[in-house]
C-alpha cells in the first residue's frame, strides 16, 4: 500500500530514527530497531570510507557494496555507530530538520554528528528510507559526509 506522510509522521519518524543511533541501553536500542526496521530491512552504506575504496582498488576490486541485512546485523550497526561515537560522551547524532516526503513510501532523513563538548558540527549524511506498507524501513541507503 502506497503512503503519504503528514507532518506529525514524519516528525515521529525523523525522532524515532535519531534516538536509535544515540541510545545508550542495549536492550531499547534492539527494541526500537525491531519497530522501526522491516525483518528483512537493510542498510547500505553508499560511499564507503576512503581507506576501503583505495583498498578495494589496490587489488583490481570495484568499490564494494557495504550493507547489513535484518535485524540482528541491523543490531550490530547501530551498536557499533553508538559504541565510536556517542557511548564516550565526545558526540551526540541530531537530525536536521524533520524527514521530507521524496516519493510514495520514499523518504529522507538530514542527520548531524555534533560535539557535546561545543555543538559544533563534525560530520553528517543524508539517508534515503524506503518504507514498507507497514511504514518500517525497508532500505536504508545512507550518504555520510553530505549534510
Amino acid at each position: 500500500m502506497s503512503k503519504q506522510f503528514d507532518e506529525n509522521e514524519l516528525a515521529t519518524l525523523t525522532e524515532r530514527y535519531v534516538a536509535m543511533w544515540n541510545e545508550s541501553d542495549a536492550e531499547n536500542r534492539s527494541k526500537m530497531i525491531r519497530e522501526l526496521w522491516a525483518i528483512d530491512g537493510v542498510q547500505v552504506l553508499v560511499d564507503p570510507p576512503q581507506e576501503i575504496r583505495e583498498a578495494a582498488a589496490a587489488i583490481a576490486f570495484p568499490i564494494p557494496a557495504m550493507e547489513v541485512r535484518g535485524h540482528d546485523a541491523l543490531d550490530r550497526r547501530v551498536t557499533r555507530a553508538y559504541e565510536m561515537f556517542v557511548a564516550a560522551g565526545e558526540h551526540i547524532f541530531a537530525a536536521s530538520g524533520q524527514a521530507t516526503q521524496l516519493s510514495v513510501n520514499l523518504v529522507g532523513i538530514t542527520w548531524l554528528m555534533v560535539s557535546q563538548a561545543d555543538g559544533s558540527v563534525v560530520g553528517g549524511g543524508y539517508d534515503v528510507l524506503a518504507l514498507d506498507e507497514d511504514g518500517r524501513i525497508q532500505s536504508d541507503h545512507q550518504h555520510i559526509g553530505v549534510a
